[in-house]
């Protein structure tokens, strides 16, 4: 046993909040393994599939059958010992839904001035696009009766008026000066802000997410010795 994680679960994402509590009480979580540990970035579990599972097993697909409304906030981010849940791609998955029970434990680096201005104008543009968007669906008949009408000159003077507006909803900075002043003392993962739900924190046991982060692993990133967990609720 390498020792024990106290998590702080968070009010402000109560789905996920009660899930996770609902998880640990019935003994779901007994016995599953941390699946897949990348050092310097996070340690994952949660998967059914684990429990048990033989040597040389890829794992990471199992689920208890559903998935989670996304609560990704502002606020809420990728510090060092930061919750979040694990999820499919936005490829198939675009409105960010998590999983009903997989996880995972942020550690990261600390970053520089530099690293972190490039990662809030990467944020920004990022979450400049996904407003763009919104828009365009919210604008949806209009644009497909000018496409009807091959109106080009109204969809590029609609497209240039939603990618102003777009802009004027972002705020200048990708990255809060709280963010900026934790990624670059304590750590974390920045890229993965405004990705992913982030739903508590470590408050004790930094080091054994330290420990377990650093840990060999083989195929699909799983430790080469079994990392089992048990969890139970703090009252």
């Amino acid at each position: 046993m390498l020792g024990d994680i106290v998590v702080r679960l968070y009010d402000e994402t109560p789905l996920h909040r009660d899930n996770f509590i609902k998880l640990v009480k019935e003994g779901y979580y007994d016995g599953t393994l941390f699946h897949r540990v990348i050092k310097d970035f996070m340690i994952q579990g949660g998967d059914p599939d684990s429990k048990g599972a033989p040597a040389g097993k890829m794992l990471g697909v199992g689920d208890p059958g559903y998935t989670l409304e996304s609560e990704i906030k502002d606020g809420l981010f990728h510090k060092r010992g930061a919750l979040a849940a694990a999820r499919l791609g936005d490829e198939v998955n675009p409105e960010r839904r998590s999983s009903g029970s997989q996880f995972y434990i942020v550690w990261g680096q600390v970053y520089n001035t530099g690293q972190l201005n490039q990662f809030s104008k990467q944020l920004r543009r990022q979450r400049v696009q996904e407003v763009f968007n919104e828009l365009l669906a919210d604008h949806r008949p209009e644009i497909m009766q000018m496409r009807r009408e091959r109106n080009r000159a109204g969809l590029q003077e609609m497209q240039d008026t939603l990618a102003a507006e777009a802009e004027q909803k972002v705020s200048k900075d990708g990255l809060t000066g709280e963010q900026i002043n934790i990624y670059s003392t304590i750590g974390g993962t920045p890229h993965l802000d405004g990705q992913y739900t982030v739903f508590g924190e470590v408050e004790e046991g930094l080091d054994v997410v330290e420990m377990i982060q650093g840990t060999a692993t083989g195929r699909g990133d799983r430790p080469i010795d079994d990392i089992e967990m048990r969890m139970t609720i703090v009252e």
